[in-house]
């Protein structure tokens, strides 16, 4: 079995350029930062739907599908995020590769996993979007009950209760869902979307 400092990519004759033509929708990555129960996934798969009925290839990836899957061995500690990012990330590169518009909803509670994301992608292959909610709010709207288990110790490392949570500091769209209706946010996010891909 070759090392991986042996190891050659091979490309096909069909560039992600060739797929976007086809999609009439250049392949880029948007993800959404925020705290649980911020709206990240609401609105991710909002976006998805409204991108999909005028015919771009959209994919959503969020908890439900990639820690039940993808990330299942991973923890919630520092390093197991900083992985679980890494892992995400080198997904959604293929799918662009396959001309598909990634949606990621994702906490990336920290400035410096903020930047690894920034720093991993192309300068027009990344977005990201702050889905801005204050932690009142969330844990108001937490059905789940996550934030009042975190509070009593029984789910540790819990952003916004033990564990931190860092807004970033300078991202291509902040939705402020606590003042903004979710269609208000889609559509933000839609016109921004459209003006960034679309091929015509």
């Amino acid at each position: 079995m070759p090392s991986q400092r042996h190891l050659c990519k091979y490309r096909g004759n069909i560039c992600r350029g060739d797929r976007g033509k086809k999609n009439m929708f250049r392949a880029t990555t948007l993800w959404f930062s925020g705290l649980s129960g911020a709206g990240k996934s609401t609105i991710a798969h909002k976006v998805e739907e409204r991108l999909f009925d005028i015919g771009a290839q959209v994919y959503t990836f969020d908890g439900d599908n990639v820690r039940t899957g993808l990330c299942e061995d991973l923890s919630f500690t520092s390093e197991d995020r900083k992985e679980s990012i890494r892992r995400i990330c080198e997904m959604t590169k293929l799918f662009m590769d396959a001309g598909t518009i990634c949606l990621a909803s994702f906490i990336t509670p920290t400035h410096e996993i903020q930047q690894q994301l920034m720093n991993a992608y192309g300068p027009d292959d990344f977005h990201l979007i702050h889905v801005d909610c204050p932690i009142e709010e969330c844990e108001a709207r937490d059905v789940k009950g996550y934030y009042k288990l975190a509070r009593e110790g029984v789910i540790p490392n819990y952003t916004g209760v033990s564990s931190p949570y860092e807004a970033p500091l300078a991202p291509a769209l902040r939705l402020r869902t606590d003042r903004e209706t979710v269609e208000e946010c889609v559509d933000r996010v839609v016109g921004f979307l459209l003006d960034k891909t679309r091929l015509d």
